[in-house]
């Protein structure tokens, strides 16, 4: 089976620089303000592939502020140097998800976002990028909408993979079963408190990579990173050779660039939704902002 384009950006992170796989030929005038740089040179490794590097992951909610500008939105990120988009699915009661997030959420609703608009959104991206795309979900509205029919459309719709949230893994099989007959990556959550048993599970049905959530409780921002990640990545590469990815609470380039140093991947959302709630009535603001404090995070990734 082919590798999801996820696979491919941790695989070419290990490996170092490979050839881009944007879309050929040039861009026209929409075309070359909404893409990435990367895509427009052709030497440009895929995704900001770059020799030992972790790969920065950016949460947004989809449709927030409004399914029309989650493309924008996006390709900005794109721009500032993210390499992996976790595409949520807004929800109404989201358990996992502090208050920034809830909001970002309600506003997505109320502009009526829903399953087929984000694949809607994902299908538009995928017209100017082939930024991987990870599906960030609860098991609700996948069911409502139904698990192989999701697996289906999902993957037509150039969505690499999908993580659920709220999907105990110990109960997983028929989801697997859909999601790897779709081609699609499955990434699962592993926490602090998961045992070792849990663990192993956890990466044994991932696919792409593990996710770590780095703390207790619910997604934000937080002054200080927690002591619990470094043992608990060490815990987990005991059991898995695949990708770490780390993340709740990370939200400025300096607990980034702590994070980038333990593990393979950093994932920030808050900061990014929260950035998204303060500038939604100025787009080109917006834009400009998310795509800065892209680019900050991954200079603080970088820096030694």
């Amino acid at each position: 089976m082919q590798p999801t384009r996820i696979q491919s950006l941790f695989e070419g992170l290990k490996r170092g620089p490979a050839p881009a796989q944007g879309r050929l030929g040039p861009p026209n005038d929409r075309e070359s303000a909404s893409i990435s740089p990367r895509m427009l040179d052709k030497s440009a490794p895929l995704c900001g592939r770059v020799q030992k590097r972790a790969a920065l992951i950016a949460y947004i909610t989809a449709g927030d502020p409004s399914p029309e500008r989650t493309p924008e939105i996006v390709a900005a990120l794109e721009r500032g140097g993210v390499d992996l988009i976790e595409l949520g699915v807004p929800f109404s009661d989201p358990i996992a998800d502090g208050p920034v997030i809830q909001r970002g959420a309600d506003r997505a609703l109320r502009a009526g976002t829903n399953v087929p608009k984000v694949l809607e959104m994902a299908r538009e991206i995928r017209e100017h990028s082939q930024i991987p795309l990870l599906l960030f979900t609860y098991m609700n509205p996948v069911l409502r909408y139904g698990l192989e029919k999701l697996a289906a459309d999902a993957k037509a719709a150039g969505i690499d993979g999908c993580l659920l949230t709220d999907l105990s893994v110990e109960e997983a099989g028929g989801y697997m079963g859909a999601m790897r007959s779709a081609g699609l990556d499955t990434v699962f959550l592993a926490a602090p408190t998961s045992t070792d048993a849990r663990l192993k599970l956890a990466a044994q049905y991932s696919t792409g990579f593990v996710y770590l959530v780095s703390r207790t409780g619910v997604t934000g921002e937080r002054t200080a990173l927690s002591d619990a990640l470094e043992p608990l990545i060490a815990r987990t590469r005991a059991v898995t050779d695949l990708p770490l990815a780390a993340g709740f609470g990370i939200s400025t380039p300096q607990q980034a660039g702590v994070v980038a140093k333990m593990a393979d991947g950093v994932v920030v959302g808050s900061a990014i939704v929260r950035m998204i709630e303060k500038n939604a009535s100025s787009f080109e603001k917006c834009e400009a902002e998310l795509e800065a404090f892209a680019r900050a995070l991954r200079d603080g990734m970088a820096a030694e």
